[in-house]
């Protein structure tokens, strides 16, 4: 298992080269600096703690500043540890963990806080039914009876579903194909949506579940190394073989115009 922690940015959407679309999330993956080895003799487990992200000498307290000084690196503003077999033991105190540890195709866990609802009522935050939408009726969204039978009737109980802050919690969302990889950018493309809202700081680790089928990836377009003209050309000439493979040739609708009536 390998991990590496990123950024989100947002979601969009990429074409690969057979046509095929994907709603992808676009994770920014910064150099992931390690800080410290934690071994099983003075630690009691097996990790490697990383930064993210640079920031100023002068916002740093002296032991974070401190740690960063022994890594020989700026000090980071997120600090996080990783776990897996695949990078313990291959990394160093001051060596960088960058996005090419994975590969298109291969099976993700994105882990991040998912969104904040503030308070909230019964309705929105337990997903409750509400009451009839005529006039007449004095009940659309409220809480509901709060009365108890019994000797405990004085009191409402422990764990009642009430309005009440909806805060945000940590989500994993399993299983999610990577589309691209650019080790220039700094980038993560991943199939799907994840957990947080936009510049949420993510968690990327190899899947855990198996026995899955794999999600076959088409390359995708890169439409940076191309100009609109050359794109269109390439995609007229594809549609042209596509037509005289079928034994049909393609028509011309000023040379054809009687023949459709025009």
């Amino acid at each position: 298992m390998k991990s590496i922690i990123g950024r989100k940015i947002g979601m969009t959407s990429v074409f690969a080269e057979d046509g095929s679309m994907y709603p992808v999330t676009v994770v920014e993956v910064l150099p992931n600096v390690v800080l410290q080895v934690k071994t099983k003799e003075k630690d009691g487990y097996e990790a490697l703690q990383v930064g993210y992200e640079d920031k100023k000498e002068s916002r740093a307290n002296k032991p974070l500043a401190g740690v960063c000084k022994k890594a020989n690196t700026a000090p980071k503003y997120v600090i996080r540890e990783l776990e897996g077999d695949e990078i313990y033991g291959k990394y160093e105190v001051g060596s960088a963990i960058d996005a090419s540890i994975f590969a298109v195709g291969e099976m993700v866990d994105v882990t991040a806080k998912s969104k904040g609802h503030g308070y909230s009522g019964t309705i929105k935050r337990y997903h409750g039914i509400i009451g009839p939408k005529g006039h007449g009726s004095g009940y659309h969204r409220q809480i509901g009876s709060l009365a108890t039978n019994g000797r405990c009737n004085n009191r409402v109980h422990a764990g009642k579903k009430m309005s009440g802050q909806w805060r945000p919690q940590t989500r994993t969302v399993l299983n999610l194909p990577i589309v691209a990889v650019d080790t220039e950018k700094n980038c993560i493309l991943i199939r799907g949506s994840v957990a947080g809202p936009k510049l949420a700081i993510v968690k990327i680790r190899s899947t855990v579940e198996t026995g899955k089928a794999p999600f076959v990836v088409s390359p995708v377009v890169d439409y940076t190394t191309q100009t609109i003209e050359q794109i269109q050309a390439a995609g007229k000439k594809a549609a042209d073989d596509k037509l005289a493979a079928q034994g049909t040739k393609a028509l011309n609708p000023m040379k054809n115009s009687k023949k459709m009536g025009r």
